[in-house]
């Protein structure tokens, strides 16, 4: 441990062993010997103090230190030992809080440095032998195992192989790459084992660049300046001007004194520290991690926020968005097949698959003879029927795709989604459509952002312009930066400072050099991105994304707390010092008032540790929001099958068209109307009870009565039908009616989930 923090921690032992042991003193009536103990635990601080002072000096820096320094020296000369303990317990634990933030800080480059692999399989010969990673030379053939780290950048020139990018740029869908396109070290091998051709060495690949970019980005930071610096400048030598002159035109030193005893700037010692310390303590309460004062402060000072894409805006992973069906099959068939199949895969899209078949409550098969084909998918027995699920290449195998599977390629394209093409018995039947999705509080988050200040917002990802693009018009977002490696983000945040204070929000690991340069990186930590985490000045530690705006009141709200209490308690300080300047007040009545505007500053300050005015209004609880969630949950299984048969009429005879509106007409009956005749009746009138106004809910009662309405209209269109008498218009009318209740109903749950939130 460096010799400075060991005497910081020192001085803090002595200072309050002094006060505690003066104290007992006291109240044992040995008055004498308390004044001395009180006096033995202020001056190794005002020794300590006056060091560290002249080294700042030297340096060409002043600050509150020194006004602190001469007031426990007046404190001690004047045989206001106690007064002067005070101090220096306060000064001693506020240089050890602000030292544990910077020890912190030299801790947040270890995540990322043990991620980083340690050996590297060289191919010698027939044989291959583990070698440490900074002996691989370029050209090397290295073996890489499934689910290991690639060591160095190169290239697999044998085959095609399956890598998980994540780590670089966040997309959490593992990706293909062809015989001969680079490599990145940091990357994991999510295929099977492959060799490959070292192009770099370790030293100078891909990981290693941005654990240097997160080192530069830390040590380039300018450390914290304490508020209460900027005011001692003024202060300080206000002070002296004013205790020299009271002595020079009174001649009395003991006015000296007195100004000298009511300068004593408690206010600036302790406002800016407990409001801090409150408002770091607030925000822990709210589920935010924020590390030390300083990122508080620079918090509060936000005028950009840099938002990264998958796994912050998005829920960072492969969900089912759609399944589109062959003529004659039906979704729940093609997800159970596939899912039935893809229980032998590892493979991250297999889970996503396994676990929207769960969801939805289908039974599964084990699969037995299973084959996987790199790159393209999966082939086995399903009890006795051989289903292959995969790219259309595996699917098709060379046939042409029938225009139910040309249309599915198109929405995959169209949504940034990946296509699994399912056949049973080489028939295909289906294809299910998997994709990142907008996480369901983005939009609240972003708008709340607004609400506390924020001036611009913008989105830079990894990931490719078209997916960023779509949810970037998805969301009220002033710029999307798409295609950015880790370099180009910690570029873009660069940019971004030169114009205004910058907030970096993430959540992965290619996102820590970026939240190391910006003034302030918030890490999405909720699922344990361990490296961003540390590399974060803040870490929101639930999965809530409204919480960034949180954090940014938060700090807002305390730092205007901390300058209330540092204006209006030197205020109130001067004012004292000018009356003990014309001889009103004593050194004593003037240290009784000091101490009685320091007491008043530090309740002030204390303010940052409770909710703002106003705010404690009744709540929705906790699990009655999360009820309201999961009955929108079980609502999307009806939506996707509206989706799917409104989809189906397309190419739909008029009989199989009337059996598919009847079908669509109950599902809205049982599901769809009665949902929303439930929000009326039982949710909208608990809601009454804890929002401030009801125009919001009138707006969504308007909603529900156009949902009714399509309802009403598909009933009589469903009720009219006759296998023989329909016609192609009744089934568009019908096909059109069935759509509007579907986007209807999904933007209006959406709508009352932001409610149900802000209720909360």
């Amino acid at each position: 441990m460096p010799i400075d923090r060991l005497l910081k921690r020192a001085l803090l032992a002595v200072a309050l062993l002094g006060l505690v042991s003066g104290s007992i003193a006291a109240l044992a009536g040995a008055s004498g010997w308390a004044r001395i103990l009180w006096g033995a635990g202020t001056v190794p601080v005002i020794a300590g103090l006056a060091y560290s002072i002249l080294r700042d000096f030297l340096d060409g820096r002043v600050g509150v230190d020194a006004v602190a320094l001469l007031s426990m020296t007046t404190a001690v000369a004047m045989g206001e030992t106690l007064a002067g303990a005070v101090v220096a317990l306060m000064y001693a634990g506020g240089n050890l809080l602000e030292d544990f933030a910077i020890g912190r800080a030299e801790r947040e480059l270890s995540a990322l440095a043990d991620r980083a692999p340690r050996l590297a399989h060289r191919r010698q010969g027939e044989e291959v032998v583990d070698i440490p990673v900074g002996d691989v030379a370029v050209g090397d053939r290295l073996m890489v195992r499934a689910g290991e780290v690639l060591p160095v950048d190169g290239i697999a020139p044998d085959g095609a192989v399956i890598v998980d990018e994540a780590a670089l740029t966040g997309e959490p869908i593992p990706n293909r790459r062809e015989p001969g396109e680079k490599l990145h070290s940091g990357t994991v091998n999510a295929g099977d084992s492959f060799e490959m051709v070292a192009g770099a060495t370790a030293g100078s690949s891909t990981y290693a660049g941005i654990l240097r970019m997160v080192s530069a980005a830390q040590s380039a930071k300018a450390p914290f300046v304490r508020m209460a610096d900027r005011y001692a400048l003024a202060f300080l030598p206000f002070t002296v001007l004013l205790a020299g002159g009271a002595w020079l035109l009174s001649g009395d030193p003991v006015r000296a004194l007195a100004v000298l005893v009511a300068a004593t700037p408690c206010p600036l010692i302790l406002a800016a520290p407990v409001a801090f310390v409150s408002g770091v303590s607030r925000a822990a309460g709210r589920g935010i991690l924020v590390k030390g004062g300083g990122p508080l402060e620079r918090l509060a000072r936000t005028r950009t926020v840099m938002f990264d894409k998958t796994g912050t805006l998005t829920v960072g992973g492969a969900r089912l968005i759609g399944i589109e069906t062959a003529s004659g099959a039906d979704a729940d068939t093609v997800l159970r097949a596939a899912a039935s199949l893809e229980q032998a895969s590892h493979h991250v899209v297999a889970s996503a698959i396994v676990d929207a078949a769960r969801m939805r409550g289908l039974a599964l098969d084990m699969p037995t003879d299973v084959r996987e084909t790199q790159g393209a998918g999966l082939e086995g027995l399903v009890g006795d029927r051989r289903v292959r699920a995969g790219a259309a290449s595996l699917v098709f195998a060379g046939r042409a795709a029938p225009d139910w599977a040309a249309r599915a390629q198109r929405r995959a394209s169209w949504r940034s989604a990946l296509s699994v093409f399912v056949a049973v018995d080489d028939h295909p039947i289906g294809a299910i459509l998997l994709a990142d999705e907008l996480k369901s509080d983005a939009p609240h988050a972003i708008r709340a952002l607004r609400e506390a200040g924020v001036a611009r917002i913008v989105m830079v990802t990894g990931d490719r312009a078209d997916a960023a693009e779509t949810i970037g018009a998805a969301l009220d977002i002033d710029a999307v930066l798409a295609d950015r490696v880790p370099a180009d983000k910690v570029d873009a945040v660069k940019t971004e400072q030169r114009i205004a204070p910058t907030l970096m929000v993430g959540d992965g690991i290619n996102d820590a050099p970026a939240l190391a340069a910006a003034d302030v990186g918030i890490a999405m930590g909720a699922r344990g991105a361990s490296a961003s985490s540390e590399a974060a000045d803040v870490v929101v530690l639930v999965d809530r994304l409204d919480r960034v705006a949180e954090a940014v009141a938060i700090a807002r709200r305390t730092r205007r707390i901390a300058l209330e209490s540092i204006l209006v308690g030197m205020g109130l300080s001067v004012v004292a010092m000018l009356a003990a300047a014309v001889g009103w007040l004593t050194p004593v009545a003037g240290a009784l008032v000091q101490e009685a505007i320091d007491l008043a500053v530090i309740l002030n300050a204390l303010r940052a540790l409770g909710a703002p005015f106003g705010s404690g209004r009744r709540r929705l609880a906790e699990a009655a929001r999360e009820t309201l969630h999961r009955d929108h949950a079980a609502l999307a299984g009806a939506l996707d099958r509206l989706r799917d048969i409104a989809d189906a009429l397309d190419a739909a005879s008029p009989a199989d068209g009337a059996i598919l509106v009847r079908e669509a007409n109950a599902l809205v009956a049982a599901k769809v109307v009665a949902h929303e005749r439930d929000d009326e009746a039982r949710v909208y009138p608990m809601l009454r009870g804890v929002l401030p106004d009801g125009p919001g809910l009138a707006a969504m009662s308007r909603a529900h009565r156009e949902i009714l309405h399509l309802a009403r209209l598909l009933e009589r269109l469903a009720g009219s039908l006759d296998p023989d008498t329909t016609d192609h218009w009744v089934l568009r009318d019908a096909q059109r009616a069935i759509e509007a209740i579907e986007a209807l109903v999904r933007i209006h749950s959406a709508q009352e989930e932001d409610i149900y939130d802000h209720a909360a």
